[in-house]
């Protein structure tokens, strides 16, 4: 469901210029010299998810998940490399490819004013569904996601965790075949985590593919079918939980990472 080749992202950043430094510069009234570079965010990293399949892209923050998810989302453009989902290739009909997409960033704003059920409705109507088709959808989508007790309330008024399972039947309400996250559980109290975490099991087993981002290496383990560690903006390992502890001869994927990222002289600072 989903195919990525060879993918990689540039952007310009500034940066100390060594090579302009000076006496002057130890003075706290001049600024250092700057200057303007490229680095790949996203370093030629090529991947499948199938049908059925939970991937987890685990690694810390900076360590490039959200700009490859942006990527996949179709909010970013590649600077190259190749990206089809759900048979659809991004070169050639993005739009229908986006269609079959469930995207939760993580920093999806909702609108304050409108209920869950009102903000469902909206959303179901960008997708071009009649009346019944939204109504069957949210009631569906309420059962799924527990949100009976909140479903005619204003957002404005919800908790963090109501916020997310809310932003997450936004992606639900067209039934897409692919979902991606952007660490869904982030800053979530333990039930609120369950719930989507049970709400990825659930769309799974109905032959979906879900793939999201996470440094939560422990709920990646009880959840991801398949694993692929990030790093400066590659993969550094991948496989299943099982496959990564018998390949590098531990029992938890956090020693992995850490292993893995020291081996290669550095850790992200962060």
């Amino acid at each position: 469901m989903i195919e990525v080749r060879d993918l990689c992202k540039s952007f310009t950043r500034v940066v100390k210029d060594e090579n302009k430094k000076n006496k002057k510069t130890l003075s706290k009234n001049i600024k250092l010299k700057t200057k303007k570079e490229d680095f790949l965010a996203v370093n030629n990293v090529s991947f499948t998810a199938d049908k059925g399949e939970i991937i987890g892209i685990l690694g810390p923050n900076g360590a490039g998940k959200t700009t490859l998810l942006r990527m996949l989302g179709g909010i970013l453009t590649p600077t190259s490399g190749e990206i089809k989902i759900a048979g659809y290739d991004y070169s050639e009909d993005k739009n229908a490819a986006k269609k079959e997409i469930g995207y939760l960033s993580g920093n999806t704003k909702l609108y304050n004013r409108l209920s869950p059920r009102e903000l469902l409705s909206t959303f179901g109507s960008l997708y071009d569904m009649d009346k019944e088709e939204i109504e069957k959808s949210i009631e569906e989508i309420i059962e799924v996601m527990d949100m009976e007790s909140f479903i005619d309330n204003r957002i404005e008024n919800l908790s963090t965790g109501q916020n997310q399972r809310t932003s997450i039947a936004r992606c639900l309400i067209h039934s897409p075949q692919v979902y991606i996250f952007d660490e869904p559980t982030l800053g979530l109290d333990v039930i609120s985590s369950k719930s989507i975490i049970d709400f990825m099991r659930h769309e799974r087993d109905k032959g979906k593919t879900v793939l999201y981002s996470t440094h939560y290496m422990e709920e990646a383990e009880t959840l991801c079918d398949k694993i692929y560690m990030i790093h400066k903006g590659e993969f550094i390992a991948s496989g299943s939980c099982e496959e990564l502890k018998e390949k590098y001869n531990t029992n938890n994927l956090r020693d992995i990472f850490i292993n893995l990222a020291s081996q290669r002289g550095d850790l992200l600072e962060d």
